[in-house]
């Protein structure tokens, strides 16, 4: 009969040789390794998800564009509303659907449909912006009216759901973005 130290020398050589043997393990690797911080750590999903929203929302409507001058007699009216996607972004940042308890506690936005209103378009004066230069700023602002079918599923302790076939949510949007103009003060010496 094997007795307790016999058994726990023969696990320990076991399991070193399993260790060594599967090429993951970060003190077992020949050449350059990063040490401990080879070992993957797993990450809750409410951190994932606000890390790819927080990137995809800077790529997406975190940056003012710059664009060309307006011509002479040409159309002055912004022509991009807001799309579905970035009114969807605004209302979840407002009110979030997904809450930090799955099955448990729920809602789901059905039935979507989304109304977007102008509600102001003007273009400010010429003026010097340090990084960009001479340049006109354009305003537009929108009213965003979400209608929507709000299903809201509750888990514990008595399952049941609640349907609120009736909901709208406000949010209003702006989009601003800058115009390039000749030299501001035409008449002055003083470069820029």
């Amino acid at each position: 009969m094997i007795d307790r130290a016999s058994r726990m020398v023969i696990a320990l050589v076991v399991a070193s040789v399993a260790l060594s043997q599967t090429g993951c393990f970060w003190m077992m690797q020949s050449g350059p390794n990063i040490g401990p911080m080879a070992i993957p750590i797993p990450v809750p999903v409410g951190i994932q998800k606000n890390k790819e929203d927080q990137f995809w929302k800077k790529e997406r409507y975190g940056r003012a564009p710059v664009l060309g001058p307006i011509p002479a007699g040409g159309p002055t009216e912004a022509l991009d509303e807001p799309s579905d996607d970035e009114v969807m972004r605004a209302i979840e940042k407002a009110r979030p659907v997904q809450g930090p308890w799955p099955f448990l506690y729920e809602k789901q936005r059905n039935d979507v449909r989304i109304v977007k209103c102008k509600i102001a378009d003007y273009i400010d004066p010429p003026r010097f912006y340090p990084i960009v230069g001479p340049a006109q700023q354009h305003h537009a602002q929108y009213k965003c009216t979400v209608y929507f079918m709000e299903v809201t599923r509750i888990g514990w302790p008595v399952p049941h759901t609640l349907v609120d076939e009736d909901c709208r949510e406000v949010v209003y949007i702006d989009h601003n973005h800058l115009h390039m103009v000749g030299d501001v003060d035409a008449g002055s010496d003083t470069p820029y």
